[in-house]
This record gives structure tokens, C-alpha cells and sequence, in this order.
């Protein structure tokens, strides 16, 4: 089979652009006010702003996610029993909870300000959003986690065992290094995956993206510019993320198991 040539990937790479750039004219022709591109020029500020509340509450929620998880994923290979059922029981539930059903429990559960102390803590939408969010992604950094540290040999921990180091001192020192390089690609798909759905977010409040783009075609008052302004949240989120989806791949060969 031949090598595609390099003209041929730069088109379909490109693709999410043409299509956007096709559909700025059919706009422009078809809205008796202002020409589409123009209106996208205007309002670019505004949805680059929405589109970096996405981007921070997707590195929030991994990172609480993250943390969180790493330690059900410690959990589950602990020589406890009840610690071990009872961090394989959360992985569970919230790795297979649907994402947006855990945003309406956080929007419905959760208070608005929290007394505290005779000081009153207002409790944002944002806040409810990274909690939503940080639920699954602890359950699938859980499993991660688990798998990371599972798939390295037993010989492992038999050698550490045989030079007197304790769980701890191997899990720390030996398959933790080890088992993270392994770790590090199906981690970033994690977040990918996360960053694909913060748009969920708009659902408590949150004046991301999407809620700026309904706010933008609200105040046009055209339907000619519902494609390009999605369009350009479309682009904006494969760009952000198709470098991640790349990096992800040459790390996978990179650590393959042999």
C-alpha cells in the first residue's frame, strides 16, 4: 500500500477549517445585517474567554481528579481487604456514573454559600462544575493507577521483599517509578476526554464557550451564524486537543510493554 504524500495529510488535518471557512460566506450571504466573519471577528474576544474558563476547569478538576485517584488506585492494591473493597466500589461507581447526571447531583445537592463560623463562603457555579467534573475523572485516574502498578511483574515486588524493604518503601521507591512512564499516556487521553466534555458545565451556569456562543447568537439575532460561531468552538477545542491526542500516541510507543 503507498504512502500517502504530505499534501494529502495537510488536507485532511485541515479539514475542521475549510469547513468553517465554506461556511463564513453562506453566513454572510444569507444575514441581511452584518457578514458572518465580521461578527466572529467582533465576538473572537468573548469566546476565547469562555473557551479559557473550559480550559481552567479541566485543569482543576484533573488535577483534584488526579490526586484523588492515584490514591483509590493505591487503595485498590492494598493488602487490606476492606481498603481494598471499599476503593474498588468508588472506582466503580463513578468511573461508569454518566458525567452529566454527576453534574446535576453537584447542581442539586450542593449549597450555594456554606455558613461557616458566622463567615457566609459563597459556593459558585464554577466550583460545582470542577466537582462534577473531578468525580469521573478520579474514578478513571483510579483504574489508571491500579493498572499502572498491576502491570508490572511480580518479580518486582518479590526482589524489594527479599532486601527487606517494606510495601510502602516498594510501592514508593520502585513501582511507582517504574509504573508511571506507563501511566502518563492513558492519563492524558483521561484529560483529553475531560476537556471534550467541560462543555457540560454550561448545564450549573458557568459562563463557558457554549454558554457565550448561545449568549453571541442571542444578541445577533441570526440563524446564519449558528455554524460558524459552533464552527469556531469546534476548531478551538481540536486545536487544543489534537496536540494532546499526538503527544499521547509517541508516548504509547515510547513506553510500549514489550
Amino acid at each position: 500500500m503507498t504512502k500517502p504524500d504530505f499534501s494529502t495529510i495537510l488536507r485532511w488535518r485541515l479539514a475542521p477549517i475549510t469547513l468553517l471557512a465554506l461556511a463564513l460566506p453562506q453566513s454572510a450571504s444569507a444575514s441581511g445585517t452584518e457578514p458572518g466573519i465580521s461578527a466572529l471577528i467582533k465576538w473572537l474576544p468573548l469566546l476565547l474567554q469562555g473557551f479559557a474558563v473550559d480550559v481552567g476547569i479541566s485543569v482543576a478538576a484533573m488535577a483534584i481528579g488526579t490526586v484523588l485517584g492515584a490514591l483509590l488506585g493505591i487503595g485498590q492494591v492494598s493488602q487490606i481487604a476492606l481498603v481494598r473493597t471499599l476503593a474498588d466500589w468508588i472506582t466503580q461507581f463513578f468511573r461508569n456514573a454518566p458525567w452529566l447526571v454527576l453534574l446535576f447531583f453537584c447542581v442539586l445537592l450542593l449549597p450555594y454559600q456554606i455558613q461557616f463560623f458566622g463567615w457566609t463562603i459563597p459556593f459558585p457555579a464554577w466550583v460545582k462544575g470542577i466537582i462534577g467534573l473531578m468525580l469521573p475523572v478520579m474514578g478513571n485516574v483510579s483504574e489508571v493507577v491500579r493498572g499502572g502498578i498491576q502491570s508490572l511483574p511480580s518479580g518486582q515486588w518479590e526482589a524489594a521483599n527479599a532486601l527487606a524493604f517494606s510495601r510502602g518503601q516498594t510501592l514508593r521507591m520502585i513501582i511507582l517509578p517504574q509504573a508511571i512512564k506507563r501511566m502518563v499516556p492513558p492519563w492524558m487521553n483521561v484529560y483529553a476526554v475531560l476537556m471534550m466534555a467541560t462543555p457540560l458545565v454550561s448545564i450549573v451556569g458557568v459562563e463557558d464557550s457554549v454558554t457565550v456562543a448561545r449568549a453571541v447568537l442571542s444578541a445577533e439575532n441570526s440563524t446564519a451564524l449558528l455554524m460558524p460561531v459552533y464552527g469556531l468552538l469546534l476548531i478551538l477545542f481540536f486545536a487544543y486537543c489534537y496536540p494532546i491526542a499526538r503527544w499521547t500516541r509517541r508516548l504509547e510507543k515510547r513506553y510500549a510493554i514489550a
